[in-house]
């Protein structure tokens, strides 16, 4: 343990960890700087063939160095059949270069009618192509990348001022950021040997959101409000009423209550118990030894995001926090939280489309050290995790909030039974379905 309470340096499971572990020698910084060195290079090579291939297909690169070696070959060997071969392949890439002559008059388009879904569901993507010229153009092909995928298209010869629509499903199958586009018409050769690719830079991004439950009203534990009940804390002005008192210096007289004082013979004060505005913290473990797996990581998502969206409807004081990463090659871990945007439940909902576990963001005892320490005015604390974190984990996560704060942990274990027991100061809810984070939290208010 570091001095400051934290987990130390061996359980941030980062780049140089899985290299160096925990050394920090002149050896070790040369380890790691040769292996982001042989990083670099790779990346390099990969955009060279990336450029090499814009124009030339895996085709037209292997048709070209057969043609290299034939010619080659051919001329050194006096082999004549090698030379034909290779004059009839540099004849096969004159004719593919004059299939790309000439520039691309089509003005091309995508339109996301719905840029927002529920994972599971599909969202349909509009494609025009026009020609704005006034003279007609050939047959073309367009290819409209989706994500990892790409849809292709055959747009047929347009005659001037008119233009082609057609209409594809995207399926939103996991949770995440589908970026569609940009559209990019497609000039080739019959062969195959080279392409003309011209793209049109707009791109638009489909927000596939996690699954959420509707939740009764989130009045677990201490919840605080104007609205709800009161604190046991006393005060001399608020609004709940709750005693008298004798006057002690430093009272207000406008707090004095004189019936009372003429009854008794000595000032007499009100009292009140303290009434406070409800602030709930949602934290969300992303790093990848709190899970199993990632049916469990989408589980515990879709409860957190359940749980934020009803408190943001609530019109609820919320603070929505993840893990941290650490940058691969640090030396230390970074001990920090990301603040995810919960102004509106759409706001917080594409948020949540752009998480994802790593193996070297913060694990959840240090999540919750930190929250507290963020938010000292929370006044219950979610803390959602996967079934890896043990219950004396949940503990010591929850020693990290101030006394009074009601603190339940939300263990998502994909098939499991919903469960509720008390340990400490944390109520353990288990879910095993989404549908059970309803009737987990009913017992927890029950209770």
């Amino acid at each position: 343990m570091s001095l400051d309470g934290h987990s130390g340096n061996t359980g941030v499971d980062n780049a140089r960890t899985r290299l160096v572990g925990a050394r920090e020698d002149k050896l070790a910084d040369a380890v790691v700087g040769l292996v982001r060195a042989w990083r670099a290079f790779a990346a390099w090579c990969v955009r060279a063939w990336r450029g090499i291939t814009q124009v030339t297909t895996v085709v037209g690169v292997c048709v070209g160095a057969l043609t290299v070696g034939a010619l080659l070959t051919g001329y050194l060997a006096g082999w004549m059949e090698a030379v034909v071969f290779g004059w009839a392949g540099v004849a096969l890439f004159v004719v593919a270069m004059l299939y790309l002559l000439g520039s691309v008059a089509y003005v091309a388009r995508v339109h996301l009618p719905n840029p927002r879904v529920v994972v599971g569901s599909s969202a349909p993507v509009d494609v025009v192509v026009s020609n704005p010229t006034r003279r007609g153009l050939l047959a073309a092909r367009v290819e409209v990348p989706v994500g990892d995928g790409v849809a292709e298209f055959a747009v047929p010869g347009l005659k001037p001022g008119t233009e082609f629509r057609d209409v594809f499903l995207v399926p939103g199958a996991r949770r995440g950021v589908v970026t569609i586009g940009p559209v990019r018409s497609v000039r080739a050769d019959p062969v195959g040997l080279m392409r003309r690719e011209t793209d049109w830079q707009q791109t638009v991004e489909l927000f596939v959101h996690p699954q959420t439950v509707a939740l009764a009203g989130m009045s677990t534990g201490l919840v605080r409000d104007l609205e709800g009940s009161a604190t046991h804390d006393l005060t001399t002005s608020d609004m709940s009423f709750h005693a008298l008192r004798e006057y002690a210096v430093g009272d207000e007289r406008r707090h004095i209550h004189w019936r009372s004082t003429a009854k008794t013979g000595a000032f007499m004060v009100r009292q009140y118990e303290q009434t406070r505005r409800s602030n709930l913290l949602v934290a969300l473990s992303l790093a990848e030894t709190d899970f199993a797996s990632d049916e469990e990581f989408e589980l515990a998502v879709s409860a957190a995001a359940s749980l934020g969206v009803r408190a943001v409807r609530e019109d609820r004081s919320v603070s929505f926090v993840v893990s941290e990463r650490t940058p691969e090659f640090a030396k230390a871990p970074v001990f920090d939280v990301r603040a995810l945007d919960s102004v509106t439940p759409t706001r917080l909902l594409d948020a949540l489309c752009r998480v994802d576990r790593v193996p070297s963001a913060l694990r959840l005892p240090d999540v919750a050290r930190v929250s507290a320490d963020r938010t000292p005015d929370v006044s219950i604390a979610y803390l959602v995790c996967g079934s890896t974190v043990t219950t004396a984990q949940l503990r010591n996560a929850a020693s990290s909030f101030h006394p009074g704060v009601e603190v339940v942990a939300v263990r998502c274990m994909p098939g499991d039974r919903p469960g509720l027991r008390r340990v400490g100061e944390v109520s353990i809810l288990t879910i095993g379905f989404l549908d059970d984070l309803r009737s987990s939290l009913a017992k927890s208010r029950a209770a």
